[in-house]
């Protein structure tokens, strides 16, 4: 069990300057997208603005200290309990870094330090103080074991330093190393000599995240590609990035948007040697569209058809390649003609609820539109430290979740 620490930061500012790659890079202050959060008659909440956080720097140590002390007053303490330190800064540019672990091994629990692109490391003899603070858990942003590709794709003023963080992190504690693959420069035979490396030094894990340079790729707060002339993998080239990964070394390889190839997700359920498990999902009665990102319509499409329930239970695709980065746009690129009376969006799409109607009502025609579960599946993020049960439990929770509220509001057969 975790609780969170959020040491707050500014992306850009609080890390040493931006990745070339970095999702913040291109975005301007004043976003506002609107959500599930967002009060009833106002667009825009802390979870939806960027102004939230683009504007806070990193918090002193004894303020997220006493943050985590008040949340356990509410949290039944295990020998398990771990803090994760996160922040919209890199967590190792983090001033307070050693004495809020310090701290919170004080208190009796471990650490996991949350996405760390080890940028703020100028000494890797830190290492050493936080593993005695008993970080017991990493998640490290590699790119790459070349400290010269480091230096010049993610800034990186001590790459020589960073890697050899990395190593001492790998050699001490669990390291979930993480990759974003930008095709020609940190693919093939240079992915293949960091995870040489990774394996030789004794990582847990290894994610290959695909690179966005568009809006339809995930650049919803700002279109403007990150690296101009670089086209991302082809999806289900980037899939076969992973699995050809995870097959040839001796660490858990993921992938986000895909995929895991030990536990079959995404969507394993549509899997044909997990259909038999869709038998114990409630029969679908009623009819109802579900709208949803351009990689999960098909295994969603395939799941229901599966169920039989393919001829009333409609699934569209909108340009967006992650569900829950579906925003107003996306929705008025939809054809109503598809859409049913009554519409299921995405539980975490960035689009507030009377938008929604709004956009998907302009026909004229009177729709009921809901937001399903927050979440279908898993990515390689998640399902990384998941067995195939875990995952199969957690899909067939969320899509029974999903099945109840179309039989509930769905204009019944």
């Amino acid at each position: 069990m975790q609780i969170m620490a959020d040491v707050g930061g500014i992306p850009g500012k609080n890390c040493r300057g931006f990745c070339n790659y970095c999702y913040f890079k291109n975005v301007t202050s004043g976003i506002v997208l609107g959500c599930k959060y967002c009060p009833p008659g106002q667009v825009g909440c802390s979870h939806c603005t960027t102004d939230t956080n683009m504007t806070r720097d990193f918090f002193p140590a004894f303020r997220v200290l006493t943050q985590i002390q008040s949340t356990l007053f509410n949290t039944e303490i295990s020998k398990d309990l771990m803090v994760n330190i996160t922040g919209d800064g890199d967590v190792s540019c983090y001033p307070e870094l050693v004495e809020l672990t310090q701290g919170i091994k004080n208190m009796g629990m471990t650490t996991h330090l949350g996405y760390t692109s080890g940028k703020g490391i100028d000494d890797p003899g830190i290492v050493d103080k936080l593993i005695n603070n008993d970080v017991v858990e990493t998640t490290y942003t590699a790119f790459s074991t070349d400290p010269q590709l480091r230096r010049k794709w993610m800034n990186d003023p001590t790459p020589e330093a960073s890697v050899e963080a990395l190593k001492r992190f790998c050699e001490s504690c669990d390291v979930h190393a993480a990759s974003i693959i930008i095709p020609g420069i940190n693919d093939g035979e240079i992915l293949r000599k960091t995870c040489d490396d990774l394996e030789s030094w004794g990582a847990k894990a290894l994610i290959l995240m695909r690179f966005a340079n568009s809006r339809e790729q995930g650049l919803i707060l700002n279109s403007k590609p990150l690296i101009p002339g670089i086209e991302p993998q082809p999806i289900d080239e980037f899939e076969q990035i992973v699995k050809d990964t995870a097959k040839e070394y001796n660490l858990r390889v993921t992938g986000t948007p895909l995929c895991d190839p030990d536990n079959d997700s995404p969507y394993a359920l549509s899997k044909e040697k997990n259909k038999e498990y869709l038998e114990i999902l409630t029969p679908v009665r009623a009819k109802a569209t579900i709208i949803t990102s351009k990689i999960s319509a098909p295994y969603i499409k395939k799941i229901f058809e599966n169920l039989n329930a393919g001829d009333y239970v409609n699934v569209i695709p909108t340009n967006q390649d992650i569900a829950c980065l579906i925003t107003k746009q996306d929705l008025e690129e939809i054809d109503l003609e598809q859409v049913q009376e009554t519409v299921i969006i995405p539980g975490r799409c960035f689009i507030h609820d009377l938008v929604a109607e709004e956009v998907l009502q302009k026909d004229g025609k009177k729709r009921l539109i809901h937001r399903g579960p927050d979440m279908l599946t898993m990515d390689g993020e998640m399902s990384g430290t998941l067995s195939k049960q875990d995952v199969l439990k957690q899909e067939l929770l969320a899509f029974e979740d999903l099945i109840e509220l179309i039989n509930y509001m769905g204009v019944h057969i």
